[in-house]
């Protein structure tokens, strides 16, 4: 409307709309590919459709301590609140049976010594104070104004019942909270990974590397580390496999493949033919669709329960030509870890290239060391020149302060027209 007022000219207008429709974000060209395992160690796996829910009720202790804590603590109140009102009102249908709560209302005003022997609880008048007795019997306060009498056969079997049945809610429950505040996953909260991978040159072969290390003084005893890559793969008979997990080996020379996780460690996995990363070049590796799942297991050293903690590295989170730096020093005779610099690393040189073209052409590898070592060299020449012109003009400088410090002589003027220098 403005445009055809002449307030402002259409050809501003139109202009200004296709700016406006350049600046809004396309769709993307690729989606972000669904982890299959997050950097937290939690499967991003939904189940659906499962319709065969009573399995889960069959193993109902492994399902009550997997539940959410909010869940667990109403389910654990819920068990006592309802086990004490079923049991009041068992207590209550025996008295009002056996009469004790007539006896109560026509004799209240009568001595109660001869009355408490006829019933089968004493002072159980009303539902309220069955439900004060049944608390007292299931958690054995035994405040002292109500009891049993022997003269209810009846009431001493509920007695026993409800004993029974506390004993097993007790025993559940209580267990059920204690393995949900001993659950291994707790432990591994405090193993950490790298949050990026790196591939590099060790011992002359290109090595998938990420550093792994337990920030407690207790350790995980007879940890060990794998490895797997999972990609969507199709078989040659057009068969699409989603989740196709394929195994890495890792780099231990350790027989049993246990490491001693004292201290944070790399682990190392060469990339060899039977790697999946064997024909992957850095060019490749921001096209490919795949992630490496990092699963370490071992037993707690303070409590013998077998913990894991998982990781994993998408294509975006594998940083080729870089080398974890050092973080463990020896400072009075005793190692120390600098946790802040967990994580960080250096840019090295490395080829460019897949293992296979390095395995095929081992001059590659050459080359690129000494290209690297050429760089190394102009880079000190540049700094030892750059250094020399900052201590050239800062010695200018001083000089320069130096003569400007210099006192200028001064002459007087004498009467008879003599000038004496001092």
């Amino acid at each position: 409307m403005l445009a055809r007022k002449s307030i402002i000219p259409e050809e501003y207008v139109l202009a200004r709309i296709a700016a406006e429709n350049l600046r809004k974000p396309r769709i993307r060209d690729r989606l972000a590919k669904a982890r299959f395992i997050a950097k937290s160690g939690a499967c991003n796996l939904a189940h659906k459709n499962i319709r065969e829910q009573g399995r889960f009720l069959q193993d109902i202790f492994t399902t009550l301590v997997d539940l959410k804590w909010r869940h667990t603590l109403v389910i654990f109140t819920m068990s006592f609140l309802c086990s004490w009102l079923l049991f009041a009102i068992m207590w209550w249908l025996v008295a009002f049976a056996h009469g004790d709560i007539y006896a109560y209302m026509e004799k209240g005003g009568m001595e109660k010594s001869g009355l408490d022997s006829a019933v089968c609880v004493t002072n159980v008048r009303s539902f309220a104070s069955a439900f004060l007795f049944s608390i007292e019997v299931q958690v054995t306060i035994g405040f002292g104004g109500r009891m049993m009498t022997e003269e209810c056969p009846l009431a001493i079997t509920v007695l026993i019942l409800q004993n029974i049945v506390g004993l097993i809610i007790n025993a559940v429950m209580l267990g059920c909270i204690f393995m949900k505040t001993a659950q291994a996953h707790r432990r591994a909260e405090t193993l950490i990974f790298s949050r990026h991978a790196v591939i590099a040159v060790r011992n002359g072969k290109l090595c998938f590397m990420f550093r792994v290390g337990d920030l407690r003084k207790s350790m995980i005893i007879s940890a060990s580390v794998r490895i797997q890559v999972v990609k969507k793969t199709t078989t040659p008979e057009g068969e699409v496999v989603p989740i196709h997990q394929l195994d890495i080996p890792v780099d231990n020379p350790i027989e049993s493949n246990n490491i001693f996780l004292v201290a944070p460690l790399i682990i190392c996995h060469v990339i060899d033919k039977r790697s999946p990363l064997y024909d992957i070049s850095a060019t490749d590796l921001a096209t490919q669709d795949l992630e490496v799942i990092v699963i370490l297991e071992g037993v707690v050293e303070t409590t013998g329960i077998t913990t894991q903690a998982r990781t994993s590295y998408i294509a975006e989170e594998i940083q080729w030509g870089h080398r974890f730096v050092s973080i463990v020093t020896e400072e009075e005779g005793v190692y120390s870890v600098d946790y802040s610099k967990f994580g960080n690393t250096v840019k090295v040189a490395a080829p460019r290239c897949s293992a296979r073209e390095l395995d095929e052409k081992p001059s590659i590898l050459i080359q690129t060391l000494q290209k690297s070592e050429l760089s190394h060299q102009n880079s000190l020449r540049k700094r030892n020149s750059m250094r020399r012109n900052n201590s050239m003009r800062r010695n200018n400088s001083i000089r320069r302060n130096n003569s400007s410090l210099i006192v200028p002589k001064v002459q007087f003027m004498t009467p008879e027209g003599s000038t004496p220098e001092s």
